[in-house]
């Protein structure tokens, strides 16, 4: 019973790992996309899509060098 709740547990925290980078470029490629078309401009969404995959890239690694509890 343990050895399954550990197994589960590890498949969801990894499972979170693999959405991680996808969400974070979406959403800074969004954030950009939108401040484009309010403010008229053309290259935020580029930078926010680089800021959105370095915040990804970030918080994956802190997560995969964070100690199991």
């Amino acid at each position: 019973m343990n050895r399954d709740r550990r197994l589960w547990s590890q498949f969801s925290r990894y499972s979170a790992l693999a959405t991680l980078l996808p969400a974070a470029t979406f959403v800074g490629y969004l954030i950009g996309y939108f401040l484009d078309s309010w403010l008229g401009t053309t290259f935020l969404k580029i930078v926010f899509l680089l800021l959105g995959i370095a915040s990804g890239i970030t918080h994956l690694i802190r997560e995969l060098t964070k100690e199991k509890p």
